[in-house]
C-alpha cells in the first residue's frame, strides 16, 4: 500500500475507546479561558445594546441639534434683524392735576419711571422670590424651571405653573402679542437670550417693574402702588410689596380691589416665598401691618369721568399723545368730594323711596370753568358721563329763557298775566297742583313755575325768539320750535344747561364751558395754553337785573326754597320733565353756577321726584361747601337789589349800631348807602299782601 502524505492542515482524529472517531478532547491551555471570556463579553446582548443606543443617540441628539437650530432658525427669520432690536418707549402717560396743581390722576401707563435702587426694596425681592427666584442664575431661560414646571404640570393634569422666567416675560410684553402659539414662545426664547446678552440683570428686573401690568389699568410697579395704596413705589412696605408681586400671576382673580381676602392669600404666598428664599425672617413677616387699599375708591371715583373729558379734549389741542404730558385743568378737588359725597348720599338715602337711580353734578366759575363735574353714582359701574353726554328735557328750568323772552319783548317783573285754563290746538296744559290763581305778577308767575303763563309768553313772542335766546345764553342743542318749549321738552345736556346760566352769574358775557388751562411736556415746553378770552355780551344789564331778581325770588318765595345757601344771594330755577322722568335745579351766585340732575337712565318715571326737593338740597349743600369763607355778593345786573325788595316798605329809620345787637344784614347795609355794619336799620314791619285793587289804584 502506497504511502500518502497528510496535508498540512489536516486535523489528526485519535483513536477512542469505542472506535468512533470524533473530536479530540480539548487540553487546557494557560490563559485560554480568559481569552475565551472576553470574546463573549464583546458579543453579548448587553454590550451591543450599549454599542448600538450610544451610536443613536449621538445620531439623533445631532439632528435633533441641527433640527432645534433650524426651528429657532425658522422663526427667528421673521422677527426683525437684531441689529434693529431696540427696548421700546415706554407709551405715554397724561398726568393730570388740579386748579391748584394738586395731583388728581394719571391715564395712560400711569407712574413714574423708577430706577431699582429708587424703589422699595420688598419689590424686587417680592417678584424675585414668587416669579423667578433662580433668576441670578440662569441665561434667560431656565432649563431646570421648566422642567420642574412641566412635570408638575403633567403630574395634576392641569396648567398648575409657568415656566418662563423674568427674562421671558419682559420680552413677551416688549416684543410680542399675548398669543399662546408655538411660534411666539420660540421668538420669546430668541428676545431673551437677546436680552440676556445686551442688559445686566439689574437692567432687565427694572424694565420689567416699570412696564408688567399689575391690573386696573396699572403699568408698572409705582402706577401700581399709587393705584392700590394711593403712595409711591418707593415706599411701600412689606406686606404691599408682596400684594402687588402676587398680582403678577392673575391680575383680575388677585387684585385687592375686588378680592381683598384672596389677595390677602396670595401675599401671604408671596412672604413665605421671601422667607424662604432668604430675603425676610419669619418674624418680621408677622409683624408687618395690613396695608389699606384705595383701588375701590380710585376705579369708582367721580374724577374719571372728568378725565375721560379730558382726554378727548387734549387730543382735540395738541393732537395724538406720543410723550408725557402734564395737563393742568379748572377742577377743585374739594368741590369734587363735596359734589361726590352729597350725589352719593342723596341717592344712598332717598334713591330707592323716590325711584331714582342716578344723578350728576357740575360746578362751574362765572366764566365757565369747570370746578366740579359728577357724571354718575358710581364710574366703576358706569362710564356713561350723564353731565355731558345725556340728553333729558329740563322741564320748567327751561322757563328761564321763556322769561327772559319776555322781558326782552318789553315785559317787566310786575307785569300782570291771568293764569287760566290755555290751550293751543289740542294741547291743554296744566299747572302743577292744577290750580288756578287769576291775575298774577310776572316774577309771582316765575316762582311758582306757571306752565299757562309761560304757554301764554311763548305764544305772544314766539319759540323761535325763545329758543333763539337759549341758544346765544349757551344751549347748543338742537331745540324744536313748537309751543312746548315752553315746559322744557327739547332735550339738553346738564352742562350746556348749567353754562347757559352763567351769563346771569357773571354780568351777562357768554360762558363757554372749559376744564383745560395748559397743557406742558416732560421738559416743561408749553404745548397749549388757554389766556384770556373775549368778552361776548349775551344780555343786557337792565333785562339781567330784572332775570337775577326773579330767579332770586324762586328760591326765597318760590319752588326752589331748599336750594337756599345761607349768608349768599341765590338765583335758581326747579324743573321737572313729564311723568316726573328728570329733576333738575340750575342755580347760581355771583361766585359760581351749579347743575344738578336726578332721574333714571332707562327713561322710567321716578316717584314724584321734582326738582324742588333732592336736586335743590344737593345744590344748597354742595354750594353750601363751596362758598365756604367767601365773600357775599350781589348779582349782577341793574336794579337786581331794587327789584328784590317789597315795594311798600316805609323809609327805614337808621341808628347808630350798639354794641350787644345782632349785625345788620347785607340788604340792610347796602340800603344804608355802604357795607359799614355801624348803622343797623329799624325794624320794618311785613308788608301787607297786595289785592287786585290794591295793583290798579296803585297802592
Amino acid at each position: 500500500m502506497a504511502w500518502r502524505k497528510r496535508p498540512k492542515d489536516a486535523k489528526r482524529i485519535e483513536p477512542t475507546m469505542s472506535g468512533g472517531r470524533g473530536p479530540a478532547p480539548e487540553i487546557a491551555v494557560p490563559g485560554k479561558k480568559k481569552h475565551a471570556k472576553q470574546a463573549k463579553g464583546k458579543g453579548s446582548l448587553p454590550w451591543r445594546f450599549t454599542k448600538w443606543a450610544t451610536y443613536w443617540s449621538v445620531v439623533l441628539g445631532l439632528w435633533g441639534f441641527i433640527a432645534v437650530l433650524g426651528i429657532f432658525a425658522w422663526y427667528g427669520s421673521k422677527l426683525p434683524s437684531a441689529a434693529t432690536w431696540e427696548v421700546p418707549e415706554r407709551p405715554p402717560n397724561v398726568r393730570i392735576v388740579a386748579d391748584d396743581g394738586a395731583f388728581i390722576l394719571n391715564r395712560g401707563v400711569g407712574g413714574d419711571v423708577l430706577r431699582i435702587e429708587d424703589m422699595s426694596p420688598w419689590l424686587p425681592q417680592a417678584v424675585i422670590a414668587i416669579e423667578d427666584h433662580r433668576y441670578q442664575y440662569h441665561f434667560g431661560f431656565d432649563p431646570i424651571g421648566f422642567t420642574r414646571a412641566m412635570v408638575r404640570n403633567v403630574a395634576s393634569g392641569r396648567m398648575r405653573e409657568g415656566g418662563s422666567t423674568i427674562t421671558q416675560q419682559l420680552a413677551k410684553n416688549l416684543f410680542l402679542k399675548p398669543e399662546r402659539t408655538f411660534e411666539r414662545k420660540i421668538q420669546e426664547l430668541i428676545i431673551s437670550f437677546w436680552l440676556e446678552a445686551k442688559f445686566s440683570k439689574s437692567q432687565i428686573l427694572e424694565l420689567y417693574l416699570n412696564r408688567v401690568y399689575f391690573g386696573a389699568g396699572a403699568w408698572g410697579v409705582d402706577s401700581a402702588a399709587r393705584r392700590y395704596f394711593g403712595k409711591s413705589a418707593n415706599v411701600v412696605s412689606l406686606q404691599e410689596a408682596a400684594m402687588l408681586a402676587g398680582l403678577l400671576k392673575a391680575p383680575s382673580r388677585y387684585s385687592p380691589a375686588t378680592n381683598p381676602d384672596v389677595a390677602k392669600s396670595r401675599a401671604q404666598v408671596v412672604l413665605n416665598a421671601m422667607v424662604r428664599e432668604g430675603y425676610v425672617e419669619p418674624d418680621a413677616v408677622r409683624e408687618d401691618g395690613t396695608p389699606v387699599i384705595t383701588t375701590k375708591y380710585y376705579r369708582s371715583g367721580p374724577e374719571h369721568f372728568a378725565a375721560d373729558m379730558i382726554m378727548k379734549r387734549v387730543t382735540a389741542l395738541v393732537g395724538e399723545i406720543d410723550k408725557d404730558v402734564t395737563v393742568e385743568t379748572t377742577l377743585s378737588p374739594f368741590m369734587m368730594t363735596a359734589a361726590h359725597a352729597e350725589v352719593g348720599q342723596a341717592l344712598a338715602k332717598h334713591g330707592k323711596k323716590k325711584g331714582v337711580s342716578q344723578a350728576a353734578l357740575v360746578t362751574l366759575s362765572p366764566d365757565g370753568a369747570i370746578r366740579a363735574l359728577i357724571g354718575g353714582r358710581n364710574y366703576g359701574e358706569s362710564q356713561f358721563n350723564r353731565a355731558t353726554d345725556a340728553k333729558r328735557q329740563p322741564g320748567s328750568a327751561f322757563k328761564t329763557f321763556v322769561w327772559q323772552a319776555a322781558l326782552e319783548r318789553g315785559y317787566i317783573p310786575a307785569s300782570i298775566f291771568t293764569d287760566e285754563p290755555v290751550s293751543i290746538g289740542n294741547w291743554s296744559p296744566e299747572n302743577y297742583d292744577r290750580r288756578y290763581r287769576g291775575d298774577v305778577r310776572l316774577d309771582d308767575a316765575f316762582a311758582q313755575s306757571l306752565n299757562t303763563i309761560a304757554v301764554k309768553m311763548v305764544r305772544d313772542t314766539g319759540s323761535k325768539a325763545v329758543a333763539q335766546i337759549a341758544n346765544r345764553m349757551g344751549i347748543g342743542s338742537k331745540l324744536t320750535h313748537n309751543a312746548s318749549i315752553a315746559l322744557g321738552t327739547s332735550e339738553v345736556s346738564l352742562l350746556e344747561m348749567t353754562a347757559a346760566y352763567a351769563p346771569y352769574a357773571n354780568g351777562g358775557f357768554e360762558a363757554q364751558p372749559y376744564i383745560i388751562t395748559k397743557i406742558t411736556d416732560a421738559d416743561g415746553k408749553v404745548l397749549y395754553s388757554r389766556g384770556k378770552r373775549p368778552k361776548t355780551p349775551v344780555i343786557n344789564s337792565g333785562v339781567l337785573g330784572n332775570m337775577n331778581a326773579m330767579l332770586h325770588k324762586v328760591v326765597t318765595q318760590g319752588t326752589g326754597k331748599s336750594a337756599r345757601v345761607e349768608g349768599h344771594h341765590v338765583g335758581g330755577k326747579t324743573g321737572t320733565s313729564q311723568n316726573f322722568r328728570d329733576a333738575w335745579f340750575v342755580g347760581h351766585t355771583a361766585h359760581f353756577v351749579t347743575g344738578v340732575w336726578f332721574g333714571n337712565d332707562d327713561n322710567s318715571p321716578t316717584k314724584k321726584l321734582t326738582g324742588g326737593s333732592l336736586p335743590a338740597q344737593v345744590f344748597s349743600a354742595v354750594m353750601g361747601a363751596a362758598h365756604h369763607g367767601l365773600e357775599e355778593k350781589l348779582l349782577p345786573g341793574d336794579g337786581y337789589l331794587l327789584a328784590t325788595l317789597p315795594t311798600n316798605l316805609p323809609t327805614p329809620d337808621f341808628r347808630p349800631w350798639q354794641e350787644g345787637e345782632p349785625r345788620p344784614s347785607f340788604i340792610e347795609r347796602v340800603m344804608n348807602g355802604g357795607n359799614s355794619d355801624n348803622t343797623v336799620v329799624a325794624t320794618v314791619p311785613e308788608p301787607k299782601k297786595r289785592t287786585i285793587l290794591d295793583i290798579l289804584f296803585g297802592d
